[in-house]
């Protein structure tokens, strides 16, 4: 992570000073970066992902792995986009890992994981944190994934021998059932859409407040001197 919030960081600054020479402008850089570190990401998700996703005895399916690994590729896309959203406002190295590592860990405590969703406290937390984060998609989308159609056994003396997997996620998970596995998905695309235009209305809102301030610096030092 912090190897990645370094590079966008030299590359943020690299785009403004093309940008200033006319190089190219906002959408040119924006496409382009998603173009060229698409492939890397996808290999990153499927190589690790095979490794997590069979070792762990998760169902040996090529379409539930696939599944997996686009889920996968989708969370590592919308963490460079909210690193780049990061890199965009907070230019500071060390400023830049905190604000990145804090936003990426409220969304995780927040995504129906560590605490399920009817616990979570309205206010904040469950309205709008637990549905802005990118990891309660994912997580529910690969619940669905590896849950739904299986029937496993249930404990003993405690309603029938049996439960489906639509119980276990459902009723224990508290995962959202009215929707499909790849209604989750789309919602994850839709966010790294989302994450690439909020990156380019910041850039633009602080080229237009930057001279600004720089004009009011300018006649601060000149009446103190």
């Amino acid at each position: 992570m912090c190897s990645s919030h370094f590079g966008l960081i030299c590359g943020t600054q690299i785009f403004r000073r093309e940008r200033l020479n006319g190089h190219y402008g906002v959408s040119a850089f924006v496409i382009s970066n998603w173009l060229s570190a698409t492939p890397y990401l996808v290999l990153i998700a499927v190589l690790p992902g095979a490794i997590a996703y069979y070792l762990s005895g998760l169902k040996r399916r090529v379409d539930h792995f696939m599944y997996f690994t686009l889920v996968l590729c989708s969370c590592t896309m919308l963490v460079e986009g909210l690193m780049m959203i990061v890199a965009a406002i907070v230019p500071d190295f060390l400023m830049g890992i905190i604000t990145g590592a804090g936003i990426q860990g409220i969304m995780m405590l927040n995504c129906g994981f560590f605490q399920l969703p009817s616990k979570l406290p309205k206010i904040v937390w469950k309205y709008p944190m637990f549905y802005i984060s990118f990891h309660k998609y994912a997580l529910q989308g690969f619940y669905k994934n590896e849950f739904l159609g299986l029937v496993l056994e249930n404990n003993p003396g405690v309603g029938d021998k049996t439960i489906t997997g639509e119980q276990v996620i459902s009723v224990l998970f508290e995962t959202e059932m009215g929707h499909s596995k790849w209604v989750d998905f789309a919602v994850l695309c839709g966010m790294i859409v989302a994450y690439r235009l909020l990156f380019v209305m910041i850039i633009k809102v602080v080229d237009m407040l930057t001279p600004m301030f720089k004009g009011e610096t300018f006649r601060c030092h000149s009446q103190c001197k």
